[in-house]
């Protein structure tokens, strides 16, 4: 248990719209076990602390996790982030969305050891920044506040002027060599490509 990072909260996002998905994309399963379980477990390999950040506790109670809802009534995932540092009780939280089948232990310990000097440490793959899958200090939490507040959510224009580590995608591919923790679940379309599922 000693190898548990400790000065790090580890934080599953259960919120979004689910809009396009005709079930919570939580609970779509993988190998017969929901996404949100297969990844709390992971997680709590990883981290002393780990909670989830929900606005619906009815649907996550059962896990016996911690769970907290949004701070702001103000929907996003920035507002999820803000909230997750507000309530953790480390410097820093890691951050992965609920619909992530296969969130990588190997590529999160690897961004872990990269936080020194830096207040984010945020992947990037196919040109872009994946600000779900992500860690980030405590330092951010007044700016992000303020970001929330103003109605500037967008994360990867609020990391433009921060100090972030970001990791290369080649970085990435040492891990998780199809940047397969990036992949999310937001359509049937997804389920069907990534999972081999018929949700409908």
């Amino acid at each position: 248990m000693n190898d548990l990072i400790k000065d790090c909260t580890g934080v599953i996002l259960a919120g979004g719209e689910n809009t396009r998905m005709p079930v919570l994309k939580a609970f779509i399963k993988v190998n017969g076990e929901p996404i949100i379980e297969k990844n709390l477990a992971l997680i709590q390999q990883l981290f002393e602390e780990t909670f989830i950040v929900t606005n619906q506790p009815e649907e996550y109670s059962y896990l016996g996790a911690p769970l907290f809802g949004d701070i702001h009534n103000i929907r996003g995932p920035m507002t999820g982030i803000f909230t997750s540092l507000i309530n953790s009780s480390t410097p820093w939280v890691f951050i992965s969305a609920c619909d992530m089948p296969f969130i990588n232990k190997e590529l999160i310990n690897y961004m872990n050891s990269q936080r020194k000097g830096f207040d984010a440490v945020v992947p990037a793959s196919k040109g872009k920044a994946e600000p779900l899958f992500a860690f980030y200090s405590k330092k951010l939490l007044s700016p992000m506040e303020k970001a929330v507040l103003s109605d500037r959510r967008g994360l990867k224009d609020f990391l433009k002027d921060k100090k972030v580590k970001y990791i290369s995608a080649a970085d990435v591919r040492r891990f998780d060599p199809g940047a397969r923790s990036f992949i999310n679940m937001n359509t049937p379309g997804d389920a069907d490509q990534h999972l081999g599922l018929n949700i409908d």
